[in-house]
């Protein structure tokens, strides 16, 4: 049962997920300090100088100037500022990973793998490479002879 498990963790894929969970753990804290440090402040400027980690709604009808301040109080609390802040994390990672999959497909598109059909000739039909003959228009393919005759012979 031990080799079996060590089987296991030692394939491919257990490994590359392994190492994508610890990348996105540190890339989601980069992307974190981005929204709180950087484009939360320059957020509410523009909307009149709004913190959105201190709106909330006290449940129990009273008014508090922080989040802090109403926790400190022991006040029911739906914090729905840092929802919105976590909504906004959520939508620039999201991106981030679009751009990275977006790049990573063109990166594959140029290991294309080789044609396996071919465009007849007299009608465009797609036919298989190795086709004599077109399932179509019925009309003769040039290459090399499979049988050593003429081609008007490999019918």
């Amino acid at each position: 049962m031990l080799k079996e498990f060590k089987t296991f963790l030692m394939r491919g894929n257990v490994i590359d997920l392994a190492v994508g969970i610890i990348i996105g753990a540190a890339f989601t804290k980069i992307v974190s300090s981005f929204v709180a440090d950087v484009l939360m402040p320059v957020l509410s400027l523009g909307m009149g100088k709004i913190d959105f980690s201190n709106m909330f709604i006290a449940l129990n009808g009273e008014s508090y100037a922080t989040l802090a301040a109403a926790k400190a109080a022991g006040a029911a609390t739906i914090n729905y500022g840092i929802f919105i802040n976590a909504l906004i994390d959520f939508v620039i990672v999201a991106f981030a990973i679009f751009m990275i999959v977006k790049a990573a497909n063109r990166l594959r598109k140029d290991e294309a793998k080789p044609a396996d059909t071919k465009a007849c000739p007299e009608c465009l039909t797609n036919i298989p490479i190795a086709a004599r003959k077109c399932s179509a228009c019925g009309s003769l393919q040039a290459g090399p002879s499979l049988s050593g005759r003429a081609p008007s012979m490999n019918v």
